[in-house]
C-alpha cells in the first residue's frame, strides 16, 4: 500500500512548512468542517469510528500491516506489542463503547445534535446542547500512539476541523489511522490536517495557534509550560503532562496458588508499551505480612517476564537507553553482592556465631545476556522511579497507609494504582486512595488498558472539550 499525499505530514522529510502554509491548512479543514462534518449526526459518526475501529483490528488490513511492519521500526516496540497495544484500544471504540462515553460526559447521546437532556432535567424543564470547537489543535506526543489516536476520535465526535501536530519520531501510526478515516469517508479525512516539524518551531507555532478555539497537548511539563503562554485570549487549553503509575498486593492474595497468576498480570502491564506510559507502573508494593514475601514475588514476576519475552519480545534499544538499563543494573546487582548474608540465609547461622546481617536487602533478576527485562527487589520501602523498557521494582510495605506514605514523592504525579487485593477489603480502601489524589484505580493486568469512557488526569475527556447552551422551557 502507498499512501496518498493527502496530509502535510505526507510530505518528504526535506519539504519546507511556512507559517502560510499552516493557515492555509487551517482555514481548508474549517471550511471543510462547515461543509460536511459540522452536518453529520452523532449516530452516525459513531458507527464511523467503530467501523475503522473495527478494520484495523483485522489481519489483512493494509493499514495494520503498515503499522506492524514499517511502526515497529519507527517507534522501537516489536510487532507483538504495538499489536497488542493497538488492540487494546481499537476493541473499546465499539458503537458501544463509544455511546458510553457519550452518556458519561454529556448526559445524554443527542446532545451534540442538538437540545436533549436525560429525564431528571426533562422534568425540570432544562435541555442543554453541546458543540465542539470549530478548530481543534492537537500537539502529540512521540512515546505512544494510542493518545493521538484516540485524540484524533475525540475531536470527529464534537464535529471539530483537527490539525495535530505531530513530532518527528513516532509519526506514521497516527497518520495512518487519518488514512484509513479518509479511506472510508473522504470528506473526514479533508476536516483533518496533520503535520510534522521539530517541537519549539515558534513561526509555524504561533500560525497554528493563532487560528485554534481549542489546544490538547501532551508531552513533557517543560513542553506544556513552553505552549500555555503563547495561546490567544480565550482559547480552551488541555494540557497532559507526566505522570506515573503502581501497583498494590495485598497479603490476602498471596497464596501459591494466586502469586504466580498475579505475576502474570503483573508482567502483562510491564511489557505493554514496554514501559513507557504514564499507566505503567514503576514498582509493585507487596504487603510482606502474608504467607509470601515481597522478595518471593519478586521472585514469581522474574519467572512471568521471562516467559512473556518468549512471546512478545521488548524490541531494540538505542545505545544510550541500553546504557543506562546496564548502569543501573550494576548498581543494584553490586548492592546484592554487598549484602552478602540475606535473610533466609541468617536463618541458618549457628546462634551466637558473627554473621554481617543486610540492611536494606537487594535482588536482581535479569534476563541473560540482554536488557530484555530486569526485576529489582528492594527491603528500602521508598518510591523509586523506574527507567523503563521493562524495568521494574518489587518493594515490602506494611499496608495501604505504609505504601501512600512512601509514595509521597511523588503524590500528584499518579494517574493509576493497579492491585491485586480482596473485593471487600479494596472497598474499604478506595475512599483513602481517591482522597490521596490518585485518578484512576484498576486491577493489576489491566493498567493499560483503561476504557474509553476513562477521565484522564481525572477530568473528563470528552467533556473537557465542548461549550455548553442550557434552554429553561419553563
Amino acid at each position: 500500500m502507498i499512501l496518498p499525499q493527502l496530509f502535510l505530514a505526507d510530505l518528504p522529510s526535506d519539504a519546507v512548512l511556512t507559517p502560510q502554509l499552516i493557515r492555509d491548512a487551517c482555514i481548508a479543514v474549517k471550511r471543510n468542517r462547515a461543509n460536511w462534518l459540522a452536518q453529520r449526526r452523532t449516530q452516525e459518526l459513531v458507527e464511523l469510528i467503530a467501523f475503522a475501529a473495527e478494520r484495523w483490528m483485522q489481519p489483512d488490513s493494509g493499514f495494520r500491516r503498515i503499522a506492524l511492519e514499517q511502526g515497529a521500526a519507527e517507534t522501537g516496540f516489536s510487532p507483538a506489542t504495538l499489536g497488542r497495544g493497538l488492540d487494546a484500544l481499537f476493541r473499546q471504540l465499539t458503537v458501544e463503547g463509544l455511546q458510553a462515553l457519550l452518556m458519561q460526559d454529556l448526559g445524554d447521546v443527542q446532545r451534540l445534535d442538538g437540545f436533549a437532556a436525560p429525564a431528571a432535567e426533562l422534568r425540570q424543564g432544562r435541555l442543554a446542547f453541546a458543540r465542539g470547537p470549530e478548530m481543534l489543535v492537537h500537539i502529540a506526543a512521540g512515546n505512544l500512539p494510542n493518545s493521538a489516536l484516540f485524540s484524533l476520535v475525540l475531536g470527529i465526535l464534537t464535529r471539530s476541523a483537527q490539525f495535530m501536530k505531530l513530532p518527528r519520531n513516532g509519526n506514521l501510526i497516527p497518520r495512518l489511522f487519518a488514512h484509513s478515516l479518509a479511506d472510508l469517508e473522504p470528506k473526514l479525512g479533508s476536516c483533518l490536517e496533520l503535520a510534522v516539524w521539530t517541537g519549539g518551531h515558534e513561526p509555524l507555532e504561533a500560525a497554528l495557534f493563532h487560528e485554534a478555539d481549542c489546544v490538547t497537548a501532551q508531552g513533557s511539563d517543560e513542553t506544556l509550560q513552553s505552549i500555555a503562554p503563547r495561546l490567544r485570549p480565550g482559547c480552551r487549553w488541555i494540557p497532559h503532562g507526566h505522570r506515573l503509575s503502581f501497583g498494590f498486593i495485598g497479603s490476602d492474595q498471596l497464596s501459591s496458588y494466586q502469586a504466580p497468576r498475579i505475576a502474570h498480570r503483573a508482567a502483562a502491564d510491564i511489557t505493554a508499551w514496554n514501559q513507557l506510559g504514564c499507566l505503567s507502573p514503576h514498582v509493585f508494593y507487596v504487603e510482606d505480612r502474608g504467607s509470601m514475601s515481597a522478595e518471593g514475588f519478586a521472585e514469581f514476576l522474574a519467572a512471568a517476564l521471562a516467559e512473556r519475552e518468549t512471546t512478545e519480545p521488548r524490541g531494540p534499544l538505542p545505545v544510550g537507553v541500553a546504557a543506562e538499563i546496564a548502569g543501573r543494573r550494576s548498581l543494584h546487582e553490586l548492592r546484592q553482592a554487598h549484602h552478602r548474608i540475606t535473610r533466609e540465609e541468617a536463618k541458618t547461622v549457628p546462634r551466637g556465631a558473627f554473621f554481617e546481617a543486610p540492611q536494606a536487602g537487594t535482588r536482581v533478576w535479569t534476563s541473560p545476556e540482554s536488557t530484555a527485562w530486569t526485576v529489582v527487589f528492594e527491603e528500602d520501602p521508598r518510591f523509586r522511579t523506574s527507567c523503563l523498557n521493562r524495568f521494574v521494582y518489587v518493594k515490602p510495605c506494611r499496608g495501604l497507609e505504609d505504601l501512600l506514605r512512601h509514595a509521597e514523592v511523588v503524590r500528584g504525579q499518579v494517574s493509576t494504582l493497579g492491585t491485586a487485593v480482596g473485593e471487600s477489603r479494596l472497598s474499604e480502601m478506595v475512599p483513602t486512595i481517591a482522597q490521596w489524589g490518585i485518578t484512576r484505580i484498576c486491577p493489576i493486568g489491566r493498567m493499560q488498558e483503561p476504557p474509553v469512557g476513562w477521565r484522564h488526569d481525572g477530568r473528563p475527556t470528552l467533556g473537557d472539550l465542548v461549550s455548553w447552551t442550557d434552554w429553561e422551557t419553563v
